[in-house]
């Protein structure tokens, strides 16, 4: 299977544009997988950066606790 990658703009129609330059590429008949990688929300993607900056800041005194139960080399 041979695999076309192409981004196009969701206008709320139950049709997906397909580019010109990719359409000249494709057979013309035949059968196609079709896989849509939808960007996530921008809010959800806001959340994640700010989790991870939270997850990566220097532990805090309180976490000192389980220090203790980290592997010694």
């Amino acid at each position: 299977m041979k695999a076309i990658e192409f981004e196009t703009e969701l206008r709320g129609k139950k049709q997906l544009s397909i580019p010109a330059k990719i359409a000249s590429r494709l057979p013309k008949r035949g059968k196609a997988r079709v896989i849509l990688l939808i960007e996530d929300d921008t809010a959800d993607g806001e959340w994640r950066q700010v989790a991870y900056a939270q997850f990566v800041r220097e532990d805090s005194p309180a976490d000192s606790v389980y220090d203790k139960y980290a592997k010694r080399s």
